[in-house]
């Protein structure tokens, strides 16, 4: 029995060692050759397809027909007539509102969702806009997102639906949402501002562009995980396809479409920064030009009310998507507090006040339907379905009117919250402080050095000039090999290829040395803090919102802060996707090792393990296809800080793409984007076969 179980570990200790022998040989060769012939050690600007040649005369015909062809006469300008059309009805129909109506209509709406807690989770989030004095810039924002999340959702859902029925459609595009998702969002803003100029209708088709791919992808996977038993029950009953797909199929995917809806909100809520650049205006806007002043704490209060407006539309969205899970016993008993505090006199007091409002809002309804029943006849049925929400409605028309009487419209100055000149201040201090505390060396000014000539300088070094490209590609393919076998592999060979096609190769290598160091950076840090957090419930509670914070903050926020520190250049860029990036990588690892079924880890401390050996043999091999996503999230997310890097002085692909935007060079930024998304593509691939390998290893599907 021994020597058969012991015989798979010698095969697999064989194939281990096999492995390195290939690997080093084929190294050691292609460094030999590469000696020998100079086309396999630089890559030859020879091969390049000319690609952005090709879109810089492309985009002179467009600025030469925009005005005469008719694809932008009769397509893109009547287009462009309605989306803006809708946006400034939208956006002036809550700017005319009173503050008060607005904040009073959300906490109604939460209230009947998911009940008053909710609502007040709504009416602690609404009310910093206002104390920020940034309530008309928080509406303008809204507007935004509602068009263009409206348009996501009109394009989006019927995609999902569609791919859901037909494979090649999906197979087709699979590679689109994945490149939509990757491509940063500067690259795709040239062509738009191009057909459309700078206003807010482009920055509403990027945001559609950039949030399409979540409500595309949930609705098709809603679609495609429905019970094969529960659609064969559907058409034996008689049902046809199209009863089929109303009535079964999307009643019972409706959980993962909502889960997509609230998906493309966040992703549409992330670009309003980036938008503001091609005229969005909004709470992105405020950053912008708060971070151009060097105005710290001005962007800090926008970057909050982004953030609160991402709670609002998040919570909000994710408890309409379990809306019809609710029923009317989860809204009996306690409204604000826990059951738990039953008995508690204090408690029971305000609960009673409250129950006493509810009772006071009840009674209004009755009365409204009993005088609209008398108006429109005991037949009105819509009547006695909808009296709550025509009561309510009725309430708001009232208030409103009310208000504007008043000249209540606008948030008062008088209420206004000041955080700006304190974070100011604080900024300043760490700025001079922190630079080299006591002339000791130890600073963020010796960091700053260190990283720069220790760190960044020989790994550009290294992935540009000592290894030959026939190395780095080698390297790819063998990783390929390693995690799927020879299909991922000529497919990584292809890709790579594609970015010295394109004449991005010395850029790519700069920007994945970046990626090297900060993945590396995230990682170390993430997996013990995620660690960490599965092992003590304290932890994970603190470390939450601090999380939640890093992921909705919009980086530019504190891109500044990192800028003033360790002043502009890679080292910037490196800080900022640590802080950006490391989120994944610490809540899947926290979720994976959660996880692991208790009982083995009772288990193995029962026959004599200590907890750090059931942590090292049993829940993290348990959890490493979590983790394994984890890294892989992680690695994307810094990829997609590329941009962010570039505009403070990174060098590499971010810095080329900014470039080609800021000059207007439609090519240069394209080239540039295309190596992202083919970088990331490959990354993406050989990590996700590693996390599918690790998962099968552990025996977990």
């Amino acid at each position: 029995m021994q020597a058969a179980s012991s015989s798979p570990r010698i095969k697999s200790s064989w194939n281990k060692v096999r492995g390195l022998i290939y690997l080093s040989a084929g190294l050691l060769l292609l460094f030999w050759v590469s000696q020998q012939f100079e086309l396999l050690k630089v890559f030859p600007e020879s091969w390049n397809v000319g690609l952005r040649d090709v879109l810089n005369i492309f985009k002179r015909w467009v600025v030469v027909h925009r005005n005469t062809h008719w694809i932008f006469t009769y397509i893109f300008e009547p287009f462009s007539a309605v989306t803006d059309f809708s946006l400034r009805r939208v956006e002036n129909f809550l700017l005319w509102l009173p503050w008060p109506v607005v904040i009073l209509a959300i906490f109604l709406i939460a209230d009947r969702v998911q009940g008053l807690r909710l609502a007040l989770v709504m009416l602690f989030c609404l009310l910093p806009m206002g104390l920020f004095g940034l309530w008309a810039e928080s509406m303008q924002t809204l507007a935004l997102m509602v068009i263009a999340v409206l348009f996501a959702l009109v394009i989006g859902i019927p995609l999902g639906i569609w791919s859901a029925n037909n494979d090649m459609v999906e197979k087709f595009l699979r590679p689109v949402l994945d490149a939509m998702q990757t491509m940063p969002a500067f690259v795709y803003l040239i062509p738009v501002l191009l057909f459309f100029g700078v206003a807010r209708v482009p920055s509403i088709i990027a945001t559609v562009i950039y949030a399409l791919p979540p409500a595309i992808r949930l609705t098709n996977l809603g679609l495609r995980t429905i019970s094969e038993d529960v659609l064969e029950a559907a058409v034996a009953f008689g049902s046809t396809e199209k009863q089929l797909l109303r009535k079964v199929k999307l009643p019972l995917a409706l959980p993962s479409i909502m889960v997509g809806v609230n998906q493309t909100i966040m992703m549409a809520l992330s670009i309003v920064v980036i938008a503001a650049l091609i005229g969005a205006g909004g709470l992105g806007d405020v950053v912008l030009k708060s971070l151009r002043r060097l105005r710290v704490g001005n962007a800090l209060e926008a970057g909050l009310a982004i953030v609160f407006l991402a709670i609002l539309l998040d919570r909000l969205s994710e408890a309409m998507s379990k809306l019809e899970r609710h029923s009317l016993p989860q809204f009996s008993g306690f409204k604000l507090f826990s059951e738990k505090s039953r008995g508690n006199h204090l408690v029971e007091k305000v609960e009673a006040g409250i129950a006493w409002v509810y009772r006071v809002g009840d009674q209004a309804v009755l009365q409204v339907k009993g005088l609209l029943l008398k108006i429109f006849g005991d037949n009105a049925d819509w009547v006695r379905k909808y009296a709550s929400t025509i009561t309510k409605l009725i309430f708001l028309v009232l208030l409103t009117i009310l208000f504007l009487l008043l000249g209540v419209q606008e948030f008062s100055a008088a209420l206004r919250l000041n955080i700006y000149q304190p974070v100011d201040a604080l900024v300043q201090w760490m700025q001079v402080n922190l630079y080299n505390i006591g002339n000791s060396g130890i600073g963020t000014g010796p960091l700053r050095d260190f990283l720069i000539l220790n760190v960044f300088k020989p790994l550009r070094l290294l992935l540009t000039e000592t290894f030959p490209w026939t190395v780095i590609v080698f390297l790819f393919a063998f990783a390929a090999y390693y995690a799927s076998g020879w299909r991922l592999t000529f497919s990584v060979l292809l890709l790579t290829l594609l970015i010295g096609f394109i004449g991005m190769w010395t850029f790519t290598m700069d920007t994945l040395g970046q990626t090297l160091v900060a993945g590396t950076i995230c990682i170390v840090l993430g997996i013990p803090l995620g660690i960490w957090s599965s092992k003590s419930d304290k932890v994970d509670r603190a470390l939450r919102p601090i999380l939640d914070f890093l992921q909705t903050i919009p980086i530019f926020v504190y891109l500044v802060p990192v800028i003033m520190l360790f002043g502009t250049g890679s080292v910037a860029g490196l800080i900022a996707s640590v802080l950006y990036s490391a989120v994944p990588v610490i809540r899947l690892t926290n979720a994976g090792i959660r996880g692991v079924d208790k009982t083995l880890k009772e288990s193995a401390i029962s026959f004599g393990s200590t907890w750090f050996q059931a942590l090292i043999k049993i829940e993290i091999p348990l959890a490493l296809p979590s983790i394994m996503l984890g890294i892989n999230q992680t690695i994307m997310m810094v990829l997609a800080m590329v941009i962010i890097a570039g505009l403070v002085g990174a060098t590499g692909l971010g810095l080329e793409v900014y470039q080609g935007f800021a000059n207007d060079n439609l090519g240069r930024s394209v080239e540039a984007g295309l190596a992202i998304v083919l970088c990331a593509v490959v990354i993406d691939r050989i990590t996700q076969k590693f996390a599918q390998k690790a998962s099968q290893a552990a025996n977990v599907s």
